[in-house]
């Protein structure tokens, strides 16, 4: 159904351009195409089908309820992309809902998501946001309704596998199986065994991935298994957040009562999500079913080393290392348990490591009655580094380039989507947006905006759908 009165608030020109779409043209006629209102050329808008296990409890069909695939686009690195509105309204899958979407999700999805993107992190992203003239309700209030356009490398779930598998419907698995080779492992085209080689390919996608989260803080918040991408993206950013001060129970989201989903437990769902995935995969993996088993449960069972590798891996570079010492693992975990025991800010404590190089004496300080323990640890750190033989302004350099100075500190954003959907004023969600582009470099003039939250401001909480 065409919205009342589309206008478009928020367009991603460098997106625009890499998918060979003209911004300009985009900029004055644009609201017409994300709104919905009109269909591109060729395009075959459809709502995609997908099953998922929700806080372990399995749902046969879920599907889009409030999303429409308008079709592929090719980037300029000859990539197809996806190219989805949601928020567009109300699908086969809606569930007796609206199909729409209020302002504040939508800027919020388009910040965090462009926001992850120059963190580095595989995720979905977000083109534009138009306003539809027209309001929603939610949890008894008005709200200003707004439609995103995300852009994916695909928009395939675990849970769309899940799909199928549910309706016994073999053949659709296979050719769902065919399909993400094609698209997204064309080299395992002609391998022996495609369909065991696409799960290990997946699985690797995944820990990387999971890996990148726990290394800046950020928590998913539903990592059900139809918010899990085979394509390794980050999807869906409704209860998520990022962390602050470092604690590995940290949950945000409202419904996540138990902490199914928190920070640290992000890489067991993943391999709990990878291992329904193997399950939709076994007939094709090996027609006996025992050794089917055996050989899914192999790369499942190796999840826990490839995360651990990843995330050791970008442990070494958060501290300013290069090589590989078995002690280095040791190093890392005793420098979060000591942040944990400090009530430390994730983000600021391992961005100040720059400064600890050359003993700094604010940095100690920074842990307050744990300045002792941190002046222990950071003595054997600093050997540590002194074994590489490397200059320490390269170290420092290294470490200021891979530990960001900002990140979407949950306070400003809502901050930001406060000012945008109740005083309609745009103008700190784009600031906000412009520093983010650039988390690893920040001027004086920004600093305010990556400071952690005061106490008052840590009690946060997010909701599905915000």
């Amino acid at each position: 159904m065409p919205v009342k009165n589309p206008k478009l608030i928020v367009l991603n020109h460098n997106l625009a351009r890499d998918l060979r779409l003209d911004p300009a043209i985009l900029s004055s006629r644009g609201h017409a195409f994300f709104s919905g209102n009109v269909l591109p050329a060729d395009a075959k808008p459809i709502a995609l089908a997908y099953a998922g296990h929700q806080f372990g409890h399995f749902v046969p069909q879920l599907g889009d309820g409030r999303a429409i695939l308008l079709g592929e686009l090719i980037g300029n690195d000859n990539q197809r992309y996806d190219v989805q509105l949601k928020g567009s309204g109300q699908t086969p899958f809606s569930r007796q809902g609206d199909g729409r979407a209020g302002l504040g999700p939508v800027l919020r999805e388009y910040l965090i998501s462009e926001a992850m993107h120059a963190l580095g992190i595989p995720t979905t992203r977000s083109l534009a946001v138009v306003t539809t003239g027209e309001t929603i309700w939610r949890e008894q209030r008005p709200l200003p309704g707004a439609i995103l356009t995300r852009v994916a490398a695909s928009h395939i779930r675990v849970g769309t596998f899940q799909y199928f598998a549910a309706r016994g419907d073999q053949n659709g698995i296979r050719t769902l199986a065919d399909h993400v080779i094609a698209r997204h492992d064309p080299d395992l085209t002609h391998q022996e065994r495609p369909y065991l080689a696409l799960l290990a390919a997946i699985a690797e996608r995944q820990a990387a991935l999971v890996a990148r989260w726990l290394l800046v803080g950020f928590i998913h918040g539903v990592m059900n298994t139809d918010n899990t991408t085979v394509s390794g993206e980050t999807i869906d950013y409704g209860p998520c957040a990022f962390m602050d001060t470092y604690d590995p129970a940290t949950v945000f989201s409202s419904i996540d009562q138990w902490g199914r989903y928190a920070y640290a437990n992000q890489p067991e769902i993943a391999a709990w999500n990878l291992a329904r995935l193997a399950e939709t995969l076994l007939p094709l993996i090996n027609p006996d079913p025992d050794k089917a088993v055996a050989e899914a449960n192999t790369i499942i069972e190796g999840f826990a080393e490839r995360f651990t590798s990843h995330w050791l891996n970008g442990m070494r570079a958060k501290m300013g290392l290069v090589l590989k010492e078995p002690e280095d693992i040791s190093l890392a975990e005793e420098f979060l348990t000591l942040l944990h025991n400090a009530g430390a800010d994730f983000t600021v404590s391992f961005r100040s490591l720059s400064r600890a190089i050359a003993e700094d004496p604010q940095v100690s300080e920074m842990f307050g009655e744990h300045a002792a323990q941190f002046k222990i640890w950071a003595t054997r750190w600093r050997s540590r580094l002194t074994r590489e033989g490397r200059d320490p302004k390269q170290q420092e350099e290294q470490i200021l380039s891979v530990n960001p100075a900002v990140i979407p500190r949950n306070h400003r954003v809502e901050s930001a989507l406060d000012a945008a959907v109740n005083d309609g004023n745009l103008e700190p969600f784009q600031t906000l947006f412009d520093l983010l582009q650039k988390p690893y470099d920040i001027n004086a003039e920004q600093s305010d905006l990556a400071q952690p939250p005061t106490q008052p401001q840590r009690d946060y909480q997010t909701f599905c759908g915000t």
